[in-house]
């Protein structure tokens, strides 16, 4: 049998106005499917004029103008709703979807369906199981002690993976998906005999560990950020009274 990280998979990502899943836009995004480890990638991309302004520092990330954007990128309502259909019909076909900081790039996706099309994520994904797999979050349950940054920069590397011509999203996308699946086999001995399902259900338990524990170390320095411990997806916020 096949084991899940040499099978198939699938990895989302997206480039965006900001860090604010609220109220920032995605500006591109891409869909990567690879049926077999080393196999060749198929690749889907977005690139979206989002309407509002895009702030010099997301600029000086991934190099998407304003002007750029205005000649090149579509309009944002139909490219969302393609998106949250292409991720359903991964999960529907069961390839588990790669999501580097997952709470991220989905959260944001949610809140452009219902900014854009009256929708959310969930409803595209109506009755079909949604399956992630997070390299964030596998990377710090799996070797937790190790010190240092876990960007997918820092992951890279650690793992071997090749990332050239970072915040490009298919670039990431495709090296979020090989990191998986470097994890995989790294700690074969303790996934192998668990289940991308399996997993799935079990990060939400690490990631909101290793929330209260950020939130902690927080607390012991005076910060005052909030880390949220909801994975894969952020709750909706409550409408203001």
């Amino acid at each position: 049998m096949t084991r899940w990280y040499e099978g198939p998979l699938a990895a989302f990502d997206t480039e965006t106005t900001g860090v604010d899943v609220e109220e920032d836009r995605i500006v591109s995004a891409a869909l990567v499917v690879q049926d077999l480890a080393g196999g060749r990638p198929r690749v889907t991309r977005w690139l979206i004029d989002p309407g509002v302004p895009v702030p010099p520092a997301a600029t000086a990330v991934h190099g998407l103008t304003d002007d750029f954007l205005h000649r090149n990128g579509r309009w944002p309502a139909p490219a969302i709703e393609e998106m949250g259909r292409a991720l359903a019909e991964q999960c529907a076909a069961g390839r588990p979807l790669v999501v580097m900081n997952a709470p991220f790039d989905l959260t944001l996706l949610d809140r452009e369906l219902r900014r854009h099309r009256a929708s959310s994520l969930a409803r595209c994904l109506e009755n079909v199981p949604l399956c992630v797999l997070d390299p964030r979050v596998l990377d710090k349950h799996l070797d937790r002690y190790r010190k240092g940054r876990r960007t997918l920069t820092d992951l890279c590397a650690h793992y071997e993976v090749e990332l050239e011509g970072a915040h490009d999203a298919a670039v990431d996308a495709v090296a979020a998906l090989e990191v998986v699946r470097a994890v995989g086999r790294r700690f074969a001995a303790r996934m192998e005999r668990l289940s991308a399902a399996e997993l799935h259900t079990l990060q939400a338990v690490w990631h909101a560990a290793q929330a209260r524990g950020l939130q902690a170390w927080f607390s012991r320095n005076g910060a005052e950020e909030s880390v949220d411990p909801a994975w894969p997806l952020r709750p909706e916020l409550p409408a203001a009274a």
